[in-house]
């Protein structure tokens, strides 16, 4: 078990030097990187004044992207890029960012722009009536498939279902934080990272900003199915034994299906008529063989993360990060 000291909460308070840190993961988003930085700069004036930084994360683009971040990093002081040796994934991405910041608060913020950085102003407002947490959550969610639509509402309520932490629906990793809450949040070691449940499970008050998600700016989607299966796989079991005790369950029904072929096959050597059952007993034998390797697959996931996270590598490599002109890197 981790234990965290409130002093060490305290010492990542007195490093904060900036009111408002603004972490966008990005992965090949050259086509939305100036709109982004208009709409992100101007909300953050509006707010904080220039009392702000914000940290682009690039992600192993294979784009523009890197070029275009490092050279806005290099020319604005409130920009800084931190450049991935490689693409680490979304997540190990946000939490590259969230290392680097040095805000009282700190928004995390897609560079797609789906998530409105406009919503900033509310968003501080219920910080300062006690929130330490203020995540967006998704009423409607424009531009995206039925599929998409169905398949992510039923991943939230399944998750809700099968965890003991209480992970808000509908909800991404859109929010904004205190530093105290981001300073427990790096200090926890999940190899297979979730965000948003992680930051449900630290607790301290954490409060919902309904709002409307909008059509993608520019670009394509980074999560196709294939990363929303595999973000679900690590929700589920980063947050939940459920899926162990559904094994152990299926073990033993099918036990019980073993032992009732058993007298059946027994009666069945009695009575001198073996051949007639064949049908039933390839029924029976995979029916068994399948519910067998399903378990152990289940539990293959599980020592698998096991076995990652007994190599305790670190979860990013920053090949440089770039800061302006007045600061170094």
């Amino acid at each position: 078990m981790i234990k965290v000291q409130k002093a060490d909460a305290e010492k990542g308070m007195e490093q904060a030097i900036v009111s408002l840190s603004i972490v966008v993961p990005c992965f090949n988003e050259e086509a939305v990187l100036p709109e982004l930085i208009r709409r992100v700069s101007a909300v953050a004036e509006t707010c904080v004044g220039s009392s702000w930084e914000l940290i682009l994360v690039d992600d192993g683009s294979t784009d523009r992207t890197r070029d275009m971040i490092t050279e806005l990093a290099e020319t604005k002081l409130n920009i800084r890029a931190i450049i991935l040796s490689r693409n680490h994934g979304h997540q190990k991405a946000l939490s590259a960012g969230l290392t680097y910041v040095r805000g009282t608060n700190i928004l995390v913020l897609d560079a797609d722009l789906q998530d409105p950085p406009e919503l900033l102003p509310d968003m501080l407002e219920l910080m300062q009536d006690g929130a330490d947490v203020v995540y967006g959550q998704r009423r409607q969610r424009a531009g995206e498939t039925v599929a998409k639509r169905t398949t992510a509402a039923a991943f939230y309520r399944l998750l809700d279902q099968l965890t003991d932490v209480d992970i808000p629906l509908d909800t991404g990793d859109f929010r904004l934080m205190s530093r105290t809450v981001v300073d427990y949040l790096n200090t926890m070691p999940e190899e297979d990272r979730f965000i948003r449940g992680m930051v449900s499970w630290l607790g301290f008050r954490q409060i919902p900003l309904p709002y409307d998600r909008a059509e993608r700016f520019a670009g394509e989607t980074k999560y196709p199915f294939k990363k929303m299966l595999r973000l679900a796989v690590d929700a589920i079991t980063g947050f939940s034994i459920v899926p162990l005790r559904l094994a152990t369950w299926l073990a033993l029904l099918t036990t019980v299906l073993g032992l009732t072929l058993i007298v059946w096959v027994l009666f069945q050597w009695f009575t001198g008529d073996v051949v007639s059952g064949w049908s039933s007993v390839m029924v029976v034998v995979l029916l068994v063989s399948s519910v067998q390797l399903l378990t152990i697959g289940i539990l293959g996931e599980y020592i698998g993360r096991l076995y990652l996270q007994s190599k305790r590598r670190p979860h990013f490599v920053v090949e440089r990060v770039v800061s302006g002109p007045d600061e170094h890197s």
